[in-house]
């Protein structure tokens, strides 16, 4: 299938094809290598944690601030 036929489809088509690449994909993760900026990424997180430039907050703290900047902007 093409990517023009695939963009023909209807909406709820086009996810349930969506779904199945991504089931089929999760089902070979293993064959799956994360690119080397993925690693270079979460070291620069880590080291902005240690360091105390940034911090971590749980989902239902994360959810309120995006929430509040939402409302303000």
């Amino acid at each position: 299938m093409t990517a023009t036929g695939i963009a023909e489809l209807p909406v709820a088509e086009r996810l349930k094809l969506m779904e199945t690449i991504w089931d089929s994909l999760c089902a070979s993760d293993s064959e799956i290598e994360s690119p080397a900026w993925h690693g270079e990424v979460l070291a620069e997180r880590l080291r902005s944690l240690d360091s105390g430039a940034d911090t971590v907050s749980d989902w239902k703290e994360a959810r309120e601030r995006v929430r509040n900047q939402a409302k303000a902007g």
